[in-house]
């Protein structure tokens, strides 16, 4: 009979005890999937060139289902707001059929979200579609900084906490509190939004005390590059991540620049960011991998990727799930409105006075009966052609939801906003070589954000007064205005009349707080009118009942000295575009 070594053993045992954990330790994998600033692109159809697209939440949900059956569901999908706004989906179910089910939310629901975030477009919507559109959501929207002005706690829930294979998940989801410098009072009524970083602080010690989390992340409708807006601070989310410790992963958006990488937070740990930019066209893919020794979490990998998913197969359930929706956005945008008797194209709104632009301030002009008109292009390169007119154009001619205001400047105010405004447009030349516009130095792609040094949709022009640009000038000195347009005496001491967007009038681009001068608060007290719905609808009105629109550039300003800005515009212009001017 075998002699077996008791003290043998047990000696094994205990090896096996300390030294092999991982032969009874049980292992977790859990994948967030995030989209953030879909704006309004749910099909892969753009309505507003009314052709195929790339980006749509339909590709989006091929690749959720793909990773929910390989993962047995082990999948947590997150929006991070900017979703109500862009496409003319959106905006049909925001302001046209407001009876039916809100398709974004529609949308949401058949994709199977787990949680959404608020961003400042879907604020933009006005407190009813908003609320609207959360009330429909089967799945919490969070707002932890968005705060009730009554009751000074959170609008909507801080935070969440789900589960996934018994892991313990807490999303807490916050905004950019900037929302008062761009959009006006009355479509955020009741309601303010706290600092990022205090209200971060916040929730973070209240989930670790009462939640006690696995994983802790964050989806913040934020940027990643902080900056001071008037009092408040836009594009907070990197600060959050480094000085808040305890996130695992804080996914952001809203400044539509891609990101993917580790940071370390002031506590040395690691904490990934995420950004999948704009337009599903990418989709942010985090997995983490926690290990638990008998119920104690001993080990956690955090890895993250955005998927390119513009050449992913579309959904053929989601398109036949939203057929009817579809064809209902297709008939709203292909109905038609007018007649331009021109092709108009903002291309020429960078180099000088230009139809596309000067068709925005004579209509803006009429609708207001102001003395003056503030106007900047809203998209980098839109175009809208020679012939019938549709719905779908209106959105080229004007981007986004902005209601129309009246505001009463001095004419000293007006001169120093333009002298802000070109001043961030226009490059100082010292020479007939150099650039016309303020460009980059490093040009990493075609756009707007990625070629001009600030953003062209603060570039604005001036109609109903006759003004130079002198490039060879600062600011302070570029700006010399002739006279009025009827050809009336202008006078730096007088107060006009000026029709100007809510974004602007608000405080946005801060042309008229640091530019003008004007105090942010004092800015209410300058309006003296204000549409009661968006520009664009007023636009489309005006269109409608002229029928047959003649745009032609009003020619009431330009860049001198000419011999050095004509050439310069014509090198700039093939730069930005690849063709001739």
């Amino acid at each position: 009979m075998m002699h077996i070594d008791m003290k043998k053993l047990v000696g094994l045992f205990l090896i096996l005890f300390l030294y092999i954990p991982s032969l009874w330790a049980q292992e977790v994998h859990i994948k967030f999937l995030i989209t953030s600033d879909v704006h309004g692109n749910y099909f892969p159809y753009n309505f507003i060139t009314q052709e195929g697209w790339e980006g749509s939440l339909a590709r989006v949900y091929s690749y959720v289902e793909q990773q929910r059956k390989a993962l047995n569901n082990q999948v947590v999908l997150l929006d991070n707001g900017d979703i109500l706004q862009g496409q003319p989906t959106a905006y049909y179910s925001n302001f046209i059929d407001t009876v039916s089910p809100h398709i974004t939310s529609s949308v949401m629901n058949y994709m199977k979200y787990d949680i959404g975030n608020v961003g400042n477009h879907d604020v933009e919507t006005g407190r009813s579609v908003m609320g609207r559109w959360i009330r429909e959501c089967n799945f919490p929207v969070l707002g932890a900084n968005i705060m009730d002005e009554t009751t000074h706690v959170s609008y909507l829930r801080p935070y969440e906490i789900i589960q996934r294979g018994g892991v313990k998940i807490a999303i807490l989801g916050m905004i950019t509190p900037a929302i008062p410098v761009w959009l006006p009072q009355n479509l955020w009524k009741g309601l303010y939004f706290d600092d990022m970083e205090k209200t971060a602080q916040k929730w973070v010690k209240i989930i670790q005390e009462e939640e006690q989390p696995d994983v802790l992340i964050g989806i913040f409708h934020a940027g990643k590059e902080p900056r001071q807006m008037g009092e408040y601070l836009d594009n907070a989310s990197m600060l959050v991540a480094q000085n808040v410790p305890g996130f695992d992963v804080v996914m952001f958006g809203h400044d539509h620049q891609k990101a993917c990488e580790k940071v370390d937070n002031i506590a040395g740990d690691s904490v990934l960011i995420i950004n999948p930019a704009n337009n599903a066209f990418f989709l942010g893919d985090v997995d983490i991998k926690l290990t638990y020794d008998q119920n104690s979490l001993i080990d956690k990998e955090v890895e993250g990727k955005l998927v390119d998913l513009r050449k992913t197969e579309v959904s053929k359930d989601f398109m036949k799930h939203f057929d009817q929706e579809f064809n209902t956005i297709k008939d709203f945008v292909s109905a038609k409105i007018g007649e331009f008797s021109t092709t108009i194209s903002t291309r020429d709104a960078y180099f000088g006075s230009s139809a596309f632009i000067d068709l925005i301030h004579n209509l803006q002009l009429d609708i207001s009966k102001a003395d003056i008109s503030f106007v900047a292009p809203l998209s980098f390169d839109a175009q809208i052609d020679k012939g019938d007119v549709f719905v779908s154009d209106m959105f080229n001619l004007y981007k986004y939801e902005n209601m129309l205001y009246v505001m009463e400047l001095s004419g000293q105010e007006i001169k120093d906003f333009l002298e802000m405004s070109y001043s961030q447009w226009i490059n100082q030349m010292k020479s007939s070589e150099d650039h016309l516009l303020l460009l980059k130095e490093e040009r990493t792609g075609s756009d707007e954000r990625t070629v001009f040094k600030y953003f062209s949709y603060n570039f604005d022009s001036a109609a109903g007064i006759i003004y130079d640009v002198d490039v060879t000038q600062s600011q302070g000195n570029m700006i010399h205005i002739k006279s009025m347009a009827d050809g009336t005496p202008f006078d730096l001491t007088k107060t006009y009349k000026v029709a100007l967007n809510s974004y602007r009038g608000n405080g946005g681009g801060e042309l008229l707080t640091k530019g003008a001068g004007i105090p942010h608060d004092e800015l209410t007290s300058r309006i003296v009118y204000a549409t009661d719905k968006d520009l664009r609808y007023y636009l489309m009105e005006t269109i409608r009942k002229q029928g047959k629109i003649d745009p032609k550039p009003l020619n009431q300003w330009k860049f001198i000295p000419e011999e050095w800005t004509i050439p310069a515009a014509k090198r700039d212009y093939k730069l930005l575009f690849g063709a001739e001017k």
